[in-house]
């Protein structure tokens, strides 16, 4: 095996490269050719052909251990223009394939060859930087399907071009017929499609593979092939440490390297290529068969990014593997998903609004929630992926720069801008009674209030509030209460935002309790926007109980100020708070003190801070009566007083004949006592 080994057995091997025959190059030259400029300059690989011109080398390189570096010395000599490489030998040659076709042959030799010839491509190394080849070429190959677009070419070194210069889709791999003039682009390749069936044989046609593209080397699994290893690989690295490091040089390599092989042709030598079994098919025996040897194939990769915005987060996930499935939140499988259907790049949107999604929010401006990647339509296997997703917002400080005086009153004004640090507002907002009064439980119909409170005393900041939702806390229904603009959509619900205290540090929105039907949690969250200095009410068009129009305001809208420009915009702000509200059937059976606990107000984690220490409310307000429920009490009452009287009348009837019956009785037992006495006496 040609590697790291003998040097006698490379020398024999060069020494066969030389004795073999070549065909002189022809003087004129092919149309592909063509003078180049350095940054035009690339190279193209053939795998398992030779080129066979021993009048033509330049120079013969043993212990060349790297791809990459056969290829850079070839560049660097101007009289380069193709070489042969096979692990621990690099060959140089003055002249390659296009001038001399007859010299490239399919490598006969027990190590097969990699074969590289320099080619001319507009802006190569703009499009493929850092790559020491652009394309691999498989003559009579093609890929058959996934074809994204069909031109025409006069070379394939213009199809080359097409592919490289695409610029509405990610170009993969490109198809071009010799006879037709036509190239075919896909964004698939060889590693990307799992079906064999897309990657066909076929005459006069050759296969292009592009190795400019980035593909994803994160969460990356290896498939373990027992029992053998590949004859020639793209580099060895020797005193590699472990398993591990080894694996971390593939993802990291400077090609797109598919496999890797570790401790096997020697203590902690590491060897990567860019093939593995599926890019191999038209090569004859290009794996070693060692029974205690293994090689690990790069089966699947995920590249997974988040774009953190004011109202959501965006997951994107690219993986280098053709995708059929879906990806959605992991607690809410059918509400926030995404289903793919043969992609390498798919998203998905979690908004922090959306209880279809039901995004967690962790802390301090922190939000969290868990998606799943799944392959089966229906199932979960070993094959999908879960991740764990975070968005963290620095919201406590905000640098902000305008002519507004924020010294101390007794500091002499001066007209020079002055820039500070102010912290940003810390928003609560608060379940409480009409006026304030902290409640414990809540009735529906009790006079109710949302406050909005900024918890800094000193802070320069004001807010107002819009898109104030109620839900019924598990996914089926919601409510919009304050809209965009800030005014209120239904006043039968709940009125306008108003100011308390004379300043829009601290809003109020008035309202009467209410549930949904089928839960007795009733969620508000709303978008809260700090504004400096003040926030201008927004003037409101609403209808009252008689169906008249008429205008309010509300704290909804921001004033545009002349500083507007010069100052930084806060982000908006997230706050939820949640409520158990009981009916009025409810009220007379949850009198219990165990069940008066589950009507306390529940708090939870507003954007900027946690709200645990939220004071409980309770209602002082009295309970309504039910006319309905009084009448059939009264009715029920008097239906067991008639039951009652009516036994008791039973009772008393019974109790009155058996008394009158024994007075009879008792009478007759005298009567018949009284006349046996006399008879005897008269007797005697």
């Amino acid at each position: 095996m040609a590697m790291s080994g003998s040097r006698s057995s490379r020398a024999l091997i060069v020494v066969f490269s030389i004795l073999l025959l070549g065909i002189n190059s022809s003087d004129s030259q092919s149309a592909e050719t063509i003078e180049c400029s350095s940054q035009d300059t690339t190279f193209e690989l053939r795998t398992g052909f030779v080129f066979t011109a021993p009048e033509e080398i330049l120079d013969t390189r043993p212990d060349t251990l790297q791809l990459s570096e056969c290829i850079e010395a070839c560049r660097l000599n101007s009289s380069c223009s193709a070489l042969n490489f096979e692990t621990g030998l690099c060959v140089l040659f003055r002249t390659n394939a296009f001038d001399a076709p007859e010299a490239l042959t399919k490598s006969q030799f027990p190590v097969y060859t990699i074969y590289a010839q320099r080619i001319c491509l507009a802006n190569a190394s703009e499009l493929c930087a850092q790559r020491s080849w652009a394309y691999e070429m498989v003559p009579s190959f093609e890929m058959s399907t996934f074809v994204r677009q069909k031109k025409q070419a006069a070379t394939r070194r213009a199809c080359m071009e097409l592919c490289l210069n695409e610029q509405t889709f990610q170009c993969r791999s490109a198809s071009f017929s010799a006879t037709t003039g036509e190239c075919s682009l896909s964004d698939m390749d060889r590693f990307s499609v799992t079906a064999r069936s897309a990657y066909t044989n076929t005459p006069d046609v050759d296969y292009f593979e592009t190795n400019c593209v980035d593909d994803p080397v994160k969460m990356c699994d290896f498939q373990r092939t027992e029992g053998r290893i590949l004859k020639t690989v793209d580099a060895v690295f020797q005193d590699v440490e472990t398993e591990e490091a080894c694996k971390n040089l593939c993802l990291n390599a400077n090609f797109r390297c598919h496999s890797f092989d570790f401790g096997d042709t020697g203590d902690k030598v590491c060897r990567l290529s860019h093939h593995s079994a599926s890019s191999l098919s038209q090569i004859q025996d290009p794996y070693l068969e060692i029974p205690e040897a293994t090689t690990h194939e790069l089966t699947s990769c995920y590249n997974v990014t988040i774009d953190c915005r004011s109202s959501d987060m965006i997951v994107r996930v690219k993986t280098n593997r053709i995708f059929s499935g879906k990806l959605y939140a992991k607690e809410r499988p059918n509400s926030c998903v995404t289903d793919v259907t043969r992609g390498l790049e798919f998203e998905l949107r979690l908004g922090y609004q959306d209880l279809g999604c039901d995004v967690k929010q962790e802390g301090l401006g922190k939000f969290f929630t868990e998606v799943v990647i799944q392959h089966h339509d229906q199932i979960v296997t070993s094959q999908d992926v879960g991740l764990a997703l975070r968005c963290s917002y620095q919201l406590q400080n905000y640098t902000l720069t305008s002519g507004l005086d924020l010294s101390v009153a007794s500091r002499v004004p001066t007209i020079a801008e002055e820039s500070t640090v102010v912290p940003g507002p810390t928003v609560v907002m608060k379940i409480a009674a009409r006026q304030g009064g902290d409640i414990q439980t809540a009735q529906v119909g009790d006079p109710l209030s949302l406050f909005f409170e900024i918890q800094e005393p000193n802070s320069p900041y004001s807010i107002f509030v819009r898109e104030l939702i109620a839900t019924d806390g598990i996914d089926n229904s919601e409510i919009l209460l304050i809209d965009s603009n800030g005014c209120p959509t239904d006043q039968e619900i709940m009125g306008p935002i108003n100011v308390l205290n004379g300043t829009s540090k601290v809003l109020r929105a008035p309202f009467d309790a209410f549930k949904f039907p089928n839960s007795d949690v009733v969620q508000f969250k709303a978008i809260v926007t700090p504004c400096l200095p003040t926030c201008e009410p927004v003037h409101c068009d609403v209808q009252d109980y008689l169906g008249y129009h008429r205008k309010i305001e509300s704290m909804g809208k921001r004033r545009r100020r002349r500083s507007d420009a010069a100052t930084h915009d806060p982000h908006n702000l997230l706050v939820v708070q949640s409520i158990r509200i009981a009916d009025k059937f409810q009220a007379a059976a949850d009198a219990s003190p165990a069940k008066t606990k589950t009507a306390s107000t529940e708090s939870e984690v507003a954007v900027l801070h946690n709200t645990d220490n939220v004071s409980q409310h309770h209602s002082n307000a009295p309970p309504c009566l039910n006319l309905l429920g009084l009448l059939m009490a009264g009715a029920l009452f008097l239906v067991a007083q008639a039951v009652l009287i009516g036994a008791w009348a039973f009772i008393w009837q019974k109790r009155r004949q058996t008394k009158m019956a024994e007075t009879t009785i008792e009478s007759d037992r005298r009567f018949f006592s009284t006349t046996y006495a006399n008879n005897a006496y008269a007797t005697s």
